[in-house]
Parts: C-alpha cells; structure tokens; sequence
C-alpha cells in the first residue's frame, strides 16, 4: 500500500505543479526540478531514492524511442554532421576537459575517475531540449540539431563512462580495447536496432488491433534496448534507430486508428515520464548531501570550476567547431554560415537532466589511494550541474532567443508547400475516384469530390494575407456549434431511454473525431 501511495503522490505532484508551471508561464521542467528539491527537506514525504537502473532501463528507453519516432530523419540526416560534432565530439571534448579540471583541483580523485564525471555530465538531456525547442519556437533546423544532439550523445557518453570506469577499477585498457568497446557499442547498436526496426515494422504491418498496435509500440524500446545492453551494445544507439526508422515508415505501417491512438497514449506516457523523471532529480538533493564527506571548500571549488567548463566548453566547442570546419571548401561551399544568434542558442541550450544523475547515482565503489570514498562528490558535482544548468540556462534561454530575434521559419513558405502536396494529393485521389465512379450513385461521387475541393481550397486559403474569416474557419466555426447540438439529442435520447448507452458512445466517438480534425485545422 505505501508503494501504491507513493506513486499514486508522485503523479499527483507531477499534474498539479505542470498545471502551476503552465499558469504561471513557467517551463515545466524547471518548476518540477523546484518542487522536488524542495519536498526532499520534508522529512517522509516522497523520500525516494533514485536507483539508476529504472532511469537507464525503464524511463530512457521510451522517452528515447518516442522522441525518435518523432524525429524527421530527412532533417536528422540532412544536419547530420552538426548533430555528431555535439553529439560526439562535444560530450567528449566536455568529458576531456573536466576530467583534467577536476583531477587539477582535486588530486585525490584519479583522472580515471575524474573523465568518468566528465562523461556523466557530457550529454545535454533530451527532455529538456525538447521542452524548451518547442516552448520557445526556435527556426526548424536549430530544433533538429538539437533533438539529433540529445538523441546520439547519451550513446557517446555512457560508452565513454564504461571505458573510464574500467580504468578506475583497475583492468588495464589499451588503445586497442578502447576502440574495441567503442567500435562493439556503437556497430551492435546499429545492427541491433535496424534488425529490431525490421522486426517492429514486420509486426505491426500485419497487427490489425489499435489495442495490440499501442501495446507492441510500448514494448519496442525495451525489446531493442534489453537485448543490445546484452551483448555490450548501445542501448541508446538501437532504440534510436528503430525509432528512426519505424517513425519514418510510420504512415504505412498501421492503420488510422491505431495511429490515432498511439499518439494519444505516447502523449500521455511522454507527459507522466518527463514530469517524474524532474521530480525525482530535485529529490534527490537531500540524500546526495548527506552522503558528502569533503571539505566544503574543496566541494565549492570543484563546483564552481565543473559547472563553468561544462557551461564554457560548449561555447567553445560550437563557435570553434562551426568556424573551424568553414575551412574545408566542402562544408564552405554546400552549407550555409549560422548566424551569430543560432549559436549562440545552440551554445546556450545544454541543459542536462536525469540520465546524468542516473549515471552518476550507477557509479561503482570508487576510493583514493588514501582509502577515501569520493563517490558521493562525483555525484554531488554531477547533481550541481543538472541545476545549475536547468535553472540558469533554462529560465534564460527563452528571454535570450526573443532578444537575439532568431530568424523564424516562415508560416507561408510551409503553407505554400503544404496547398501545392495538397493540389497534388487532391489531383490523385479524384483520378482515383474517377477510376471507381462505375460502382457508386452519381451524388456520392459529388459528394466525395466536393470534399475534395474543401480540403484542397482549404490549403490555399492559408496563404490568405485578410484579417477576416476565410470559409474554411467559418465551417470550422459552425460545424462545431452543430456537434454540439447532435451532442445534445443524443445525451437527451439516451436519459430518456429512447437509445442505449452503447448507441451514445459509438455516435459520441464518430463526432469527437469530426470535432478533433476541426481543432487541429483551428489551431494551426
């Protein structure tokens, strides 16, 4: 029964203060990152310890797969060289540097054990990037470059940590076995995941139930990430690319309504495992203080020097590595130069989250040649910069993207892309409506036609410049004053007893879908 309380308080906690969050016009995230810091001082209230493995196993994996999945991969692949130079070269550029910093300012730590930190506070958390990128509307390609970086660079850094925990437990690693492990997790993530992809998208081609469909597209990420961590793969690496791959083929691997409802129930998974995985970082605060056993001016030094190397090496990587790479003609003549103010976004948008404190809170019994346990500094050092980065560069990144006025993707360039596809998808489905016309009542075959043409008239009234109502929005606008008095009659039909409850729902459902399109056309 407490188990059940805890969770049951946990997601309580979790929609109540999103709901503050989003009423005082606060990133969630960071309003969660407060509250749990601020609940773990409370004695035996949500007292819960993290333990690593339910983060790298059991949030990861989907929070990984569902970000993926959503992920264009002609963008991914067209950006796909930034994407790598933060994804790999940034998190090992971070991991290099604070090892060094670390083991200058504090010689007791062993530089083993010091880049195994570096690796650990390396990658930026991908729910916090995602968070931020959609709240704050950055330009289309920074977004991409930003989710690809937070997709890839938890596969670089944990890869990197298991290297340096090794060394830090005494097995002797040569360059050869470095590149060995290096190469094993990153090509068996690979194959993993593009056999698992294969596998998935076999399955669901041939899944006819949305129920059955929803629960094998929960499963996935655990069925890719379990059998790779096996054979010393990447994890991360095989549930990002049969994301990739599945979300690719996703338009025809299953039906409209397992679609519809898929996007619905990862919506709602999305939203539980992001809220609770920042909670469950703030609360962690009381108990990573406790376990401290340094000098605080040690502690404070340390702090001070990781958080700001963390913060300004990747000012340094992202200007030195887009200036730096201009010099070869083939970068200089087939991309075009960033702007200073994307990256400076791109320099300031490095917020880590949970999968740093979970690789920390998985390090193994680490003591200096003294016999002293600096775990619990390694983990406080990693925990500072989870806030300081959430709280500083997360409440400044917004402000900071409206003031340096990023170029914004221009609304009418993609509704003239969508209404030309649109005048194309619309030709297509009249020829093959023409084709059929023999087996259907001529008012049918109008019927169909005409919405055809809303559709289609539809698209190109987006790039409209009037002020006014266009036709669509006015339908928009009536149809649903209508299926709100079909609502009606049936809910007064059904209290009478003149239909039965199942009459109502499957009515109810039929206009709820009518009324969603609506809603998402308003919205746009």
């Amino acid at each position: 029964m407490e188990e059940l309380l805890l969770i049951v308080g946990l997601v309580a906690t979790v929609v109540a203060t999103t709901a503050l969050a989003r009423r005082l016009g606060v990133l969630s995230p960071i309003m969660l990152l407060v509250v749990g810091i601020v609940i773990s001082f409370v004695p035996g209230l949500l007292d819960i310890k993290l333990a690593p493995e339910m983060v790298l196993v059991g949030i990861l994996p989907p929070l990984l797969y569902v970000a993926a999945v959503e992920t264009s991969v002609p963008d991914f692949l067209r950006n796909l060289r930034p994407i790598l130079m933060l994804a790999v070269g940034h998190a090992l550029f971070i991991a290099a540097a604070v090892g060094f910093t670390l083991h200058w300012i504090v010689p007791e730590v062993p530089l083993p054990a010091a880049f195994a930190l570096g690796a650990i506070v390396a990658p930026p958390d991908a729910v916090a990037a995602t968070s931020l990128a959609s709240r704050i509307g950055l330009p289309r390609q920074t977004v991409t470059i930003l989710e690809g970086e937070s997709l890839v660079n938890d596969a670089t850094a944990l890869v990197t940590l298991r290297v340096a925990v090794a060394a830090a437990t005494g097995q002797a690693l040569s360059g050869l076995d470095i590149t060995r492990t290096a190469t094993v997790a990153v090509l068996g993530g690979l194959a993993v995941g593009f056999v698992g992809a294969y596998l998935i998208s076999f399955l669901h081609r041939r899944i006819t139930n949305p129920i059955l469909d929803n629960s094998l597209s929960l499963l996935t990420p655990f069925l890719v990430f379990i059998p790779a961590e096996k054979v010393h793969a990447s994890g991360v690496v095989a549930v990002v690319v049969t994301g990739l791959v599945v979300g690719h083929r996703w338009p025809t691997l299953m039906s409209a309504a397992s679609r519809l409802q898929m996007e619905a129930f990862w919506r709602m998974v999305r939203f539980l495992l992001e809220g609770s995985v920042f909670l469950l970082v703030g609360l962690q605060l009381r108990l990573i203080i406790e376990r401290l056993n340094t000098p605080v001016g040690v502690v404070v030094e340390a702090t001070v020097a990781v958080v700001a190397v963390v913060i300004a090496g990747r000012f340094l990587w992202v200007y030195a590595g887009t200036y730096l790479s201009r010099l070869l003609p083939r970068v200089r003549h087939r991309t075009p130069m960033p702007s200073f103010s994307v990256l400076a976004v791109l320099s300031w948008a490095g917020m880590r989250g949970v999968v740093t404190l979970a690789a920390a809170l998985s390090l193994p019994a680490l003591t200096s040649a003294t016999g002293d346990d600096y775990n619990p500094l390694l983990t406080w050092l990693a925990f500072a910069v989870i806030v300081v980065t959430l709280l500083l560069q997360g409440l400044t990144l917004p402000p900071l993207a409206r003031r340096l006025k990023l170029p914004r993707d221009d609304p009418r360039a993609d509704a003239l892309a969508e209404a030309g596809v649109q005048h194309e998808a619309g030709k297509a489905a009249l020829d093959r409506l023409y084709a059929l016309s023999e087996s259907a009542p001529v008012h049918v075959i109008e019927r169909l036609r005409g919405v055809v043409d809303y559709r289609t008239n539809m698209a190109w009234e987006r790039l409209g410049n009037s002020d006014g109502e266009t036709p669509s929005q006015a339908y928009s606008r009536l149809r649903r004053q209508m299926l709100d008095a079909e609502r009606e009659v049936f809910r007064i039909a059904r209290d009478q007893g003149r239909v039965p409850e199942e009459v109502l729902r499957a009515a109810q459902r039929d206009m709820d879908l009518e009324e969603s399109l609506l809603e998402r056309r308003h919205d746009e």
